[in-house]
């Protein structure tokens, strides 16, 4: 081992009792370590609630919609789906039909309550691969030989409406060739109006939950596309849904499949359709820099005063390396040795101590959330070993770097001074 290495580790670590070093050895090292396991977690937690809430909004929605102008229907034309299905970063491609209606349920013996809702009718295969993955209640299998719509609801719809598998409910809704101005001021009856609307019962078949309440649950109701078209309006769709296969191209494949489609076809992502949602994510990643920054300062005043610390107490060994000829260079370094080996310490533990939290929090889920306000039952951690390596490699520079100060004031005192303390 180098003399230099060895005096600044006999420095740092030198027992004063019979099992403990420095006490402020100690404190310094807690003081980076819990600095580091801050720093750590805040990326962690920061990244994970960012990617829970995305891969959420992305699992259940449509990378990209394709509609005609004014959300008006149109007829499906097999053509229209090959062009997209032939574009090469396209994965599926599925038409559904969207609907609003005033779903009206029964919850005691004259206890009716109303919501307005849209019915989205999606294909088979779309809807066995969402009730797969939300279906909390009911069965995913359709009963071919009932009368009424089948429909699934979101558990926030069921809450509010006390709503049950297998309730039949009445959808109130415009009929086909019904608009919301003839509905307000061309009714001179109450014949008239009834004729106006066009009404629907459905069974409630099952009940899932994505999560997402205020976005989707609450108002958002599942159906087979080809019931609805024969109960609402034949061979007619609103537009078409479209998975891709890489999320970075997202922005061009759409251009290019309306490109391909032409007038008057136009699509937006699943980005610029929740882009409320996204702005949210990305306003909390912008105070991770204020979070970073703050607990950066902390640690680096933590090791400037713990050097300074060091020095006074050394002050006579410091006197006594001058005296035998060792040069201010050679004292300065060991300070600087001495901060490493605090800053190595601090960091090794850090790391362990943030990875310890996180296994924990991941396997147990102590720490829950409201999942109205962020879509999440529980704390999301995403364990990333760059953001270990990173935060690792600035708490070091950054150690050296402000430990540089107090070792040159170590390395400028006299001999004569110093043992004259």
């Amino acid at each position: 081992m180098k003399l230099g290495l060895y005096i600044a580790r006999r420095f740092a670590f030198k027992q004063r009792s019979a099992s403990k070093p420095t006490f402020i050895i100690i404190v310094a090292v807690i003081g980076i370590a819990v600095g580091t396991a801050a720093l750590i977690l805040t990326l962690s937690i920061v990244k994970g609630f960012a990617d829970s809430v995305e891969q959420k909004l992305i699992s259940f929605s449509a990378h990209i919609q394709i509609r005609y102008p004014d959300d008006r229907l149109f007829q499906e034309h097999r053509q229209d789906l090959a062009r997209i299905a032939q574009h090469s970063d396209v994965s599926t491609a599925a038409p559904f039909l969207e609907k609003s209606f005033v779903l009206r349920s029964r919850s005691g013996a004259n206890v009716y309550r109303s919501k307005p809702v849209i019915i989205k009718g999606i294909t088979i295969k779309q809807r066995q691969l969402f009730l797969n993955k939300f279906l909390r209640q009911g069965s995913p299998v359709r009963n071919e030989n009932s009368e009424f719509i089948q429909l699934y609801a979101g558990q926030s719809l069921s809450e509010n409406l006390g709503l049950k598998v297998g309730q039949k409910v009445m959808l109130v809704g415009l009929g086909k060739n019904s608009s919301d101005t003839k509905l307000v001021f061309g009714n001179k009856n109450i014949v008239d109006l009834l004729s106006s609307l066009d009404l629907e019962v459905g069974v409630i078949c099952g009940i899932y939950d994505t999560g997402l309440q205020e976005g989707f649950d609450e108002f958002v109701v599942i159906t087979d596309l080809k019931q609805m078209q024969a109960q609402c309006s034949p061979m007619m769709i609103s537009g078409y849904d479209v998975n891709v296969h890489h999320l970075n191209k997202l922005q061009n494949t759409v251009q290019e499949l309306i490109t391909a489609l032409g007038s008057p076809f136009y699509g937006y992502t699943v980005f610029q359709r929740y882009a409320n949602l996204f702005e949210w994510l990305k306003l909390q990643k912008n105070i991770m820099p204020l979070l970073i920054v703050t607990i950066t300062i902390v640690a680096v005043f933590n090791i400037i005063s713990t050097i300074l610390v060091l020095i006074i107490e050394k002050t006579r060994e410091i006197g006594m390396l001058s005296a035998l000829g060792l040069e201010p260079g050679k004292i300065s370094s060991l300070f600087m040795a001495q901060a490493f080996l605090i800053a190595m310490s601090g960091i090794v533990s850090g790391n362990i101590l943030a990875l310890s939290l996180s296994v924990f929090e991941l396997r147990f889920h102590l720490i829950t959330l409201p999942e109205k306000s962020y879509f999440i039952k529980y704390v999301p951690l995403l364990i990333d070993p760059v953001d270990y390596a990173a935060v690792s490699i600035v708490v070091m520079i950054l150690t050296l770097l402000f430990a540089f100060i107090p070792a040159r004031i170590a390395a400028s005192l006299k001999p004569g001074t110093a043992l004259g303390t």
